[in-house]
């Protein structure tokens, strides 16, 4: 479970992609998405895995990519299966289930090389609510925490004597009750150190505070956005008059 949680956490990398203005992987990440989307068949749909593989490969973050994929893999099978189950369609049921790891994969590139700062820096030019903001970066910061905190506890009463992979599913889940209450126990303690944290620092009291960090795009981060914009271009088109439609 801890290598499949490293594959949702940010590393600070020194890779052509981990440098690039946040402000631009999110419009790629975007982008990406929207090809997921757009798809109409098997073949397209492999041609977009291909290519978040290749910008996984350039931002050095393939390993922890093929983590997410692993862990969605598990969940598409579900979606394959209740998709067939209805349809019939093997081939429809193969696109869902696919589109769903590459929908995963697309989110994540963007996660996984921008760190909870550049996030706040993006939203905030954005003009969006400052409580908005904290409350969703917030988030973001604890989700990997609290997925360790997870773990730990997990590790701790198994070896207590916890059986937590024993037993029918009633017995499971009466077992996760030991877990479930350190977890929140301990988010309920980190939520008042930071609420004493942001009260000690005078959150708040000034109605638009200014950032120390002002983001300006270079000439990589022009080229990439035009060939990000380029490249949906031509899929956009090749998807919908080009490439033949497999299924209805």
């Amino acid at each position: 479970m801890m290598w499949l949680s490293g594959g949702f956490i940010f590393r600070r990398g020194n890779s052509v992609y981990h440098r690039l203005d946040p402000r631009v992987k999110l419009l790629n990440s975007v982008l990406m998405f929207a090809s997921t989307l757009m798809v109409r068949s098997v073949y397209e749909l492999l041609g977009v895995i291909v290519f978040l593989v290749a910008v996984a490969a350039v931002a050095t973050v393939l390993r922890r990519v093929a983590r997410t994929m692993l862990l969605t893999g598990t969940f598409s099978v579900f979606i394959f299966l209740i998709n067939f189950l209805f349809t019939r369609n093997l081939e429809s049921s193969v696109l869902y289930a696919a589109r769903f790891v590459a929908i995963v994969v697309s989110t994540s590139l963007f996660f996984i090389t921008t760190s909870p700062d550049e996030l706040e820096q993006v939203m905030k030019t954005f003009r969006l609510p400052r409580d908005v903001v904290f409350a969703f970066v917030t988030a973001v910061r604890f989700i990997p925490v609290m997925m360790l905190d997870t773990i730990q506890i997990m590790d701790a009463q198994k070896s207590r004597g916890l059986e937590l992979d024993k037993g029918n599913v009633f017995r499971r889940v009466r077992n996760m009750v030991p877990v479930l209450i350190p977890l929140v126990v301990n988010s309920v303690v980190r939520s008042g150190e930071l609420a004493e944290a942001m009260e000690s620092r005078a959150y708040g009291v000034v109605p638009r505070p200014t950032s120390l960090v002002q983001y300006r795009a270079s000439a990589a981060d022009k080229a990439v956005t035009v060939a990000a914009i380029l490249l949906f271009a031509l899929a956009a088109y090749s998807f919908y008059y080009v490439l033949p439609v497999q299924f209805p």
